[in-house]
């Protein structure tokens, strides 16, 4: 929330032609406890000060010579940095009003001065300004925390995905209905699964495996269990061995829902080391 005292500490720009008008606005603001009250004469130095000190709010007089304060608020819009045009326009002509918030005035204040409106006119709009403000910065803070979050968590994917590749000679998903999404090396075969790709390249692809294991993990992914470390073999048609190492895992999403499965595997040399046996899984 806006503290009077960060009302009070706002920065003030009074803009007439008439000095005795500057006077009684600056007398006001200051006995009203106002502590950064600027004026100028000259409507032509509005757009430069603005720029400098980046007023809070800008009292504004429509009447004036050389440059009106419609001309003053066309020029306040080029200023790129200040997308909220914070600014009362002063008139003594009841016209010139709807006229002045259409070219983006907030609010105005009547000529001769009610001083009771005056000061209850810019606290009221002090506040709505400075809010704006506050939102700007609470905005602009959270577009930067959602972009080094982004950050951080493509560097952690990066690290994952790094780390998954060294750990691992294939990664593989599937759906809910057991459709493989992703993979890489020799899985599908190990499944048992027929697809295009792999039985052009080797027509003999899914022979030599040892069936007994492969049905093993075939029924704990149909329970959708997870699985550690399960040793696959092959024989192939030279005679030798090859052994593998698969763990995989089921992923839900937030309401508990079967979205499918991931895994991982690694060809190994050693051939010494039994099988573990799945999670869950009884001795056959």
């Amino acid at each position: 929330m806006i503290q009077a005292s960060d009302i009070h500490q706002a920065n003030i720009l009074i803009v007439d032609d008439q000095m005795s008008n500057i006077e009684l606005l600056h007398q006001l603001l200051t006995d009203s406890g106002y502590r950064n009250v600027h004026a100028t004469l000259n409507p032509e130095e509005v757009c430069a000060l603005h720029r400098k000190f980046g007023f809070d709010l800008i009292l504004l007089d429509l009447q004036m010579p050389v440059m009106d304060g419609f001309a003053v608020m066309e020029g306040l819009k080029t200023n790129k940095a200040d997308d909220y045009l914070p600014v009362i326009v002063l008139t003594a002509q009841p016209g010139h009003k709807l006229r002045a918030l259409e070219a983006g005035a907030k609010d105005f204040i009547s000529k001769p001065f009610d001083l009771t409106e005056v000061k209850t006119r810019i606290y009221n709009m002090l506040e709505v300004c400075l809010l704006y403000k506050k939102l700007g910065q609470f905005n602009h803070q959270l577009e930067q925390q959602v972009l080094e979050r982004t950050a951080e968590l493509r560097e952690s994917e990066a690290r994952y995905r790094s780390l998954t590749e060294l750990a691992s000679d294939w990664y593989w998903e599937q759906d809910e209905v057991g459709q493989f999404t992703k993979v890489s090396g020799p899985v599908l075969e190990m499944l048992g699964i027929q697809v295009s790709p792999f039985d052009e390249a080797d027509p003999h692809a899914t022979s030599g495996w040892n069936e007994q294991e492969r049905t093993e993990l075939r029924e704990c992914i149909n329970e959708r269990r997870p699985f550690l470390d399960f040793l696959f073999h092959r024989v192939n048609n030279d005679g030798s061995r090859q052994q593998f190492r698969v763990s995989g895992e089921p992923m839900f999403n937030q309401s508990s829902r079967f979205l499918g499965y991931r895994g991982i595997g690694v060809e190994i040399t050693d051939d010494s080391a039994p099988a573990p046996r799945l999670n869950g899984a009884s001795e056959r």
